[in-house]
């Protein structure tokens, strides 16, 4: 589709002769906010008076597979900051918060991150211990966030927090943090098996105040404010699988293409013919899942199963393609030269974040009346 064709131009000129040096460095491109602003592709499925560039979850997952065909950890940067974070301020910010901190997201001028996950409470978001203590005419946060994807580049940091006691269902409440204000810092660059260009760090918050005006949406209303967006962020995680499943796929059958053994090239020996059509079909299965999720949830259906199951599924997908690549190219694919290498360790994370392989399967378990 024409939306498809621009996405992937803009990442074989833009994005592609980035990858290696990203990698090297372990750092993001940064020229990329710009010129993804300018292009419209940090806005998509946001309506143009708050910033956006219009069109649909199932534009996001379009782009989301573009950006993961040519490197995870560069993908994961400008998604996190637009399609996972950016959805808090534009669903439950007021209008002023929206004119602050939305629209320059959405142009590539600030960077946003989600601060959720702590050290002991990762798929229990309920189980959370960040305490937002009253005082003043605003709120005192105290404890820790991990894994936070973003945390040490972004401007603007969704944070969750207890507000309350008893039931963390009802006790959560999500605030706007910035970067450099007073009582919040940032940890260490955590150093990850993929993903390697992306930032991930630990948050730190000792007594850092925030004013009632960063409260974002409702007071004790937090957890379910993630849970409305964690599908969309689901969506997102499994069109990079998808994306990333291609990727492999591509270097693979051009590989066996010109590699020979016994006298002629690998793509004639029925055992590597047969895998490469077994993750074609996997990939293909996989990306149908995904844009159904993104379908429903654009037409305003119930996509909870639909999104559960494209999660899972893509993600799988993803490693096991990952895996069948490496073993197309043998000794070559062990080598950090090698096209698949960065993909085989990306792939990994992907059962993990936006919610386990474990948490997608308890999902649709539960909508089966289990």
């Amino acid at each position: 589709m024409a939306f498809q064709a621009v996405c992937r131009k803009f990442v074989e000129e833009q994005v592609t002769p980035l990858v290696a040096e990203a990698e090297e460095k372990q750092r993001f491109p940064t020229s990329l906010w710009r010129r993804m602003g300018d292009a419209g592709l940090l806005g998509l499925g946001f309506p143009e008076e708050v910033g956006g560039a219009g069109g649909d979850l199932l534009s996001v997952a379009i782009l989301s597979e573009e950006l993961a065909k040519a490197s995870g950890g560069i993908a994961i940067t400008p998604l996190v900051s637009s399609y996972m974070a950016a959805p808090h301020l534009y669903r439950f910010g007021r209008p002023d918060q929206m004119r602050e901190y939305l629209a320059p997201v959405l142009t590539g001028h600030k960077v946003a991150a989600i601060a959720v996950t702590e050290p002991d409470a990762g798929s229990d978001v309920a189980g959370i211990t960040l305490r937002a203590t009253p005082e003043g005419d605003g709120y005192l946060l105290r404890g820790t966030k991990l894994f936070i994807t973003n945390g040490g580049i972004a401007d603007i940091i969704v944070v969750a927090a207890k507000t309350a006691g008893g039931d963390g269902h009802h006790s959560i409440t999500t605030f706007i943090v910035e970067a450099g204000q007073p009582g919040f810092s940032v940890g260490r660059p955590l150093r990850k098996m993929g993903w390697h260009s992306s930032d991930t760090r630990e948050l730190i918050f000792d007594d850092c105040f925030v004013g009632a005006n960063r409260v974002l949406g409702e007071v004790n209303r937090g957890f379910y404010q993630i849970m409305q967006a964690f599908q969309e962020e689901r969506v997102v995680l499994a069109a990079m699988g998808v994306g990333l499943a291609e990727a492999c796929i591509e270097a693979s059958v051009a590989y066996a293409r010109h590699r020979k053994a016994f006298g002629r090239p690998i793509s004639s020996l029925q055992a590597i013919r047969h895998s490469l059509a077994h993750m074609r079909t996997q990939t293909e299965a996989a990306r149908l899942l995904v844009y159904q999720a993104a379908v429903l949830a654009d037409a305003g259906a119930d996509a909870a199963q639909a999104t559960a199951m494209a999660k899972l599924f893509a993600a799988q997908v993803a490693n096991d393609v990952a895996d069948r690549s490496v073993q197309v190219f043998g000794g070559a694919g062990f080598l950090e030269e090698s096209p698949v290498a960065m993909h085989y360790r990306d792939a990994r994370v992907l059962r993990i974040g936006g919610g386990t392989d474990e948490i997608q399967l308890e999902i649709l378990a539960k909508l089966m009346n289990l």
